[in-house]
């Protein structure tokens, strides 16, 4: 309960966080982002108030439609039609965006696995995901710390520099879209170079990769698990 709680809060805090500064300097009501800061900070409070781990997963679900529902207004006008979003959708996307999003998230589900495996926890083992697919729990898990600050501002900022192209990068075959040969040589360039960049830890106090960070929270868990907890789950956007 005490992870699964601080996992929760830090993928939110994530979301808001992105939110907040996607829009700092503008109107966030003529942004379109105001409804959805308010429904993700009410969904924090509640969460650090729920007595039970469904409860958690309630109130994160709430957050993270609120957040989805904000990110088409952080895409420029301009951009074109088709790489616009209107909703997550998986397995199969149905839209690009959602190609490009899921493509990433199965990039970052291969390191924390790697991670998960270095460190010698048992990926089966997780304390927040329940085991219904063939993905391991304990990676879904980890994942959340880092879906906000590798992937989604990647796409958000490779879509706002017009980075992608609706034809050249994508398969169509009917409802489904995925990207092509091209866009995920492009994606896994993104997602290498975001990977590679450094953040300050703020409770550490020093500056690591994002693929450093996968590792270091792995271990961070570890020590959880182990007698001496305090650090995990504890890194936050500014």
């Amino acid at each position: 309960m005490k992870l699964t709680r601080k996992l929760a809060a830090a993928r939110v805090q994530s979301q808001l966080r992105f939110l907040l500064r996607a829009a700092r300097g503008e109107d966030r009501v003529t942004k379109g982002v105001s409804k959805a800061v308010s429904a993700i900070r009410a969904a924090l409070r509640a969460m650090a108030h729920a007595e039970g781990i469904h409860s958690i997963r309630g109130h994160e679900g709430d957050a993270g439609r609120a957040y989805f529902s904000a990110l088409p207004q952080l895409l420029k006008k301009e951009i074109d039609a088709r790489l616009r979003f209107s909703g997550r959708s998986r397995r199969p996307p149905k839209d690009r965006f959602n190609a490009i999003l899921s493509f990433g998230y199965a990039l970052l589900y291969r390191d924390v696995m790697q991670a998960i495996l270095s460190v010698g926890l048992e990926p089966a083992f997780g304390f927040y995901h329940r085991p219904r697919s063939a993905s391991h729990p304990l990676a879904l898990d980890l994942m959340e710390l880092f879906r906000v600050p590798i992937w989604d501002m990647s796409v958000i900022g490779s879509l706002n520099r017009m980075q992608w192209h609706a034809e050249k990068d994508f398969t169509v075959a009917g409802p489904q879209v995925w990207l092509n040969e091209a866009g995920r040589k492009k994606a896994i360039g993104l997602y290498e170079q975001r990977k590679a960049a450094k953040w300050k830890h703020p409770v550490i106090g020093y500056a690591l990769s994002y693929a450093r960070l996968i590792e270091l929270e792995t271990r961070l868990l570890e020590k959880e698990w182990t007698g001496k907890p305090g650090l995990f789950a504890r890194m936050r956007l500014r």
